[in-house]
């Protein structure tokens, strides 16, 4: 097994290698579900418990990865100076973004074309390290204000965007509305994370990681995540019943209890509310605190995954997707079938169709085998990174 550096906090990778394993769940959904594309889980009017809960369980994802990233920049602010963090920060970033341009786009599409190019998290991330290259260099109080400021006021933006006919531009859409934006030569770029609400949360996760410095003791940092994550469930339930602010989409009364609460959790992800954010993030605090004093076998595996995060992220994407190429030849289909469909749809997922795949049921089953296949390779980088800490690049991985 892998030694931990003592400057790590494992209750951090615990709770990031539990995400990333949930994060699977959702893609593996999007390629062998057989109603994958042909709607949306989250619809009450379609959808089923047992679906609405596969897609929702996988919210908790991306805004946790995000905040802890932000954690991690806190932490190694504790390492380095401010200008050695601003300079990595911004080489960071600038990585992550053509990342996801070139190596995510092409995992999610498989179209060596690339008629569409996709921001999702790691464009978020990767922005948003640029933009806090030069934040950090501000003070503590004023970083923390100013993710309050975007977390509790950025549903604002939904007052201009509820009018009708309302037609965004291309930097609103990147700072707040997800959408197609074309570009040129039939080219398009999907925006499926506007960047401003999720930098307004590493934000936070930033200001958060003063809890896990020198200066707080396990128990006493316990007691605030958990008054924390309490005080974020309250807000959340709060804001949810009065139904005026938090969130763009109002909950409503459905046919029974069960749809009733679906309603009240259904909550806006692109771009995430401030609902949305209360419900992911608080239960993050509690696990937090939860999880510094545990310690077996499995959070040593769960700590595995987290180390390994972009790692894990960009193979079990390519893993995901070429296996369900497999199973597209394996239905008979050809190449041809996979371009005549994408080009007449306008589907820029290339080797699936819409309404082929299986049932919930083998979808768990290949989401167990995914995370099970890809454990070794994790382990292994794990242990190489961990054994040459001389390897300035492994930073960028």
């Amino acid at each position: 097994m892998s030694v931990v550096p003592k400057n790590r906090i494992e209750s951090i990778d615990v709770l990031r290698g539990i995400v990333m394993i949930i994060m699977a769940l959702d893609h593996v959904r999007e390629f062998f579900h057989a109603g994958a594309f042909t709607g949306d889980p989250l619809d009450l009017a379609t959808t089923t418990p047992i679906l609405f809960f596969t897609r929702w369980i996988t919210h908790f994802c991306a805004p946790i990865f995000v905040f802890l990233s932000g954690t991690s920049i806190y932490l190694q602010s504790l390492r380095k100076t401010p200008r050695e963090l601003s300079i990595f920060l911004l080489k960071r970033g600038l990585w992550l973004i053509l990342v996801e341009l070139v190596i995510m786009t092409f995992a999610l599409t498989l179209n060596p074309l690339y008629n569409v190019l996709i921001l999702q998290v790691i464009w978020c991330i990767g922005i948003t390290m640029v933009i806090m290259s030069a934040l950090i260099h501000l003070p503590f109080k004023v970083i923390l204000a100013i993710g309050l400021v975007i977390v509790l006021g950025h549903n604002l933006l939904d007052i201009p965007e509820s009018v009708k006919g309302f037609q965004p531009k291309f930097w609103w859409m990147l700072v707040h509305k997800s959408g197609v934006y074309p570009l040129f030569a039939g080219r398009a770029l999907f925006i499926l994370y506007p960047f401003v609400p999720w930098t307004g949360l590493m934000l936070l996760g930033y200001c958060t990681g003063v809890y896990f410095s020198p200066k707080y003791g396990v128990g006493e940092r316990g007691k605030i995540l958990t008054r924390i994550g309490l005080g974020c469930l309250l807000l959340l339930v709060v804001l949810r019943s009065v139904n005026i602010y938090g969130d763009a989409a109002h909950w409503s009364i459905q046919k029974n209890f069960i749809f009733n609460v679906l309603s009240f959790l259904n909550l806006s992800k692109y771009p995430p509310s401030l609902l949305y954010l209360c419900m992911t993030i608080g239960p993050a605090f509690l696990m937090l605190a939860w999880l510094e004093r545990l310690h077996n076998g499995v959070t040593g595996v769960l700590r595995t995954y987290g180390r390994t995060a972009f790692f894990y992220y960009i193979l079990h994407f390519y893993l995901i997707h070429i296996s369900s190429a497999i199973c597209f030849f394996a239905r008979g289909h050809s190449v041809q079938d996979a371009i005549d469909y994408a080009t007449k749809n306008q589907f820029p997922f290339l080797f699936a169709i819409p309404g082929e795949g299986f049932n919930l049921g083998i979808v768990y089953l290949i989401w167990i085998a995914v995370v099970a296949g890809l454990y070794p390779l994790c382990r292994w980088y794990d242990r190489y990174k961990t054994g040459h800490p001389e390897k300035w690049w492994l930073s960028y991985l």
